[in-house]
């Protein structure tokens, strides 16, 4: 059996859990490597990331280096003598560092690999349709998510399921998953499988502000599976024509109805408790949205306050 000493590098909330599965397994993890600290929110007030308030409340040993590459965190890195490295949602990582421990460092990615290599994996699953997804453990090489297969999970995607939904469902499956990969390694049992050299997959790039703007000359499916897709971040947005006013509106929720008629795309229906917008092919029913200035609500609520006008239009 081997000692493993373990290095953990990774920054938002999804890489929280599987850090608690390793200390609660009682894992000797010899130091954390997360994102440094910056100002966030109206207040400007600095943030610490999720991985770091944990590490802090857990007496884990911290580093924040801005660059990878510097001779000094390289040193320091060297001097945990850690054999194992394991990455959750962080940044990619020099040769320096993935070459520097004895048993590899390996990543936990949140799709089957090969498809859905990248940055947003969660969210492009659902904006495309996807019935499956899961997670992927593997060993990082010089190319992003390329690396030698180790564990896979799957699990099916609700139809109505969101982002933030399959984000918490894979964030505690990747935990699991993390645990049975680091129990092959410390066994020594680890059989990887190598990918596959062709680019005929589904990729998972970084989502910008365009990929948010719903194009209502889409199907009502594929409208709502953008909106599930992006839903609660980094969100859906469209903009509600209403005479003179332009706005913005922020989609959190939508139903998909197939229904035949010959109305233009972004077309209202409303009564006082429904918003219903035309796309080809049906209509995509607005469950809950936010305006400018306010918060999150139900669309009851929201038709209660705002004066749509009979000329109004999506665009």
């Amino acid at each position: 059996m081997r000692n493993l000493r373990i290095v953990f590098m990774g920054t938002p909330e999804f890489a929280v859990a599987t850090l608690d599965g390793l200390v609660q397994k009682g894992y000797k993890v010899v130091g954390v490597i997360t994102a440094p600290d910056k100002p966030a929110g109206r207040g400007r007030k600095i943030h610490e990331s999720a991985v770091k308030q944990y590490a802090n409340k857990n007496g884990l040993f911290i580093m924040q280096p801005t660059n990878l590459k510097d001779e000094i965190f390289l040193r320091d890195l060297k001097l945990l003598e850690a054999n194992l490295q394991i990455v959750v949602a962080f940044r990619m990582l020099p040769k320096q560092v993935w070459s520097m421990p004895e048993y590899g460092t390996f990543n936990l990615h949140a799709s089957l690999l090969p498809d859905y290599r990248g940055a947003a994996p969660i969210n492009w699953a659902i904006i495309n349709g996807e019935k499956e997804t899961g997670v992927t453990t593997f060993f990082i090489n010089e190319q992003i998510d390329t690396g030698e297969l180790i564990l896979q999970d799957k699990t099916e995607i609700g139809p109505e399921e969101t982002a933030g939904d399959l984000h918490d469902r894979l964030m505690k499956l990747g935990a699991e998953l993390v645990l049975k990969t680091v129990s092959l390694i410390e066994k020594d049992q680890v059989a990887t499988k190598k990918q596959p050299l062709d680019t005929h997959y589904k990729t998972a790039d970084k989502i910008h502000k365009e990929t948010c703007k719903i194009n209502w000359e889409e199907s009502p499916a594929k409208i709502c599976n953008q909106i599930r897709g992006l839903s609660p971040f980094p969100t859906s947005w469209t903009v509600l024509n209403n005479g003179d006013d332009l706005i913005p509106i922020k989609i959190y929720g939508a139903k998909c109805q197939e229904e035949v008629h010959n109305l233009r795309p972004g077309t209202i229906k409303f009564t006082k408790k429904e918003l219903k917008i035309a796309s080809p092919g049906g209509f995509v029913e607005l469950t809950e949205l936010q305006l400018p200035g306010k918060r999150k609500m139900a669309i009851s609520d929201v038709l209660n306050g705002l004066k749509i006008k009979e000329s109004a239009h999506m665009t």
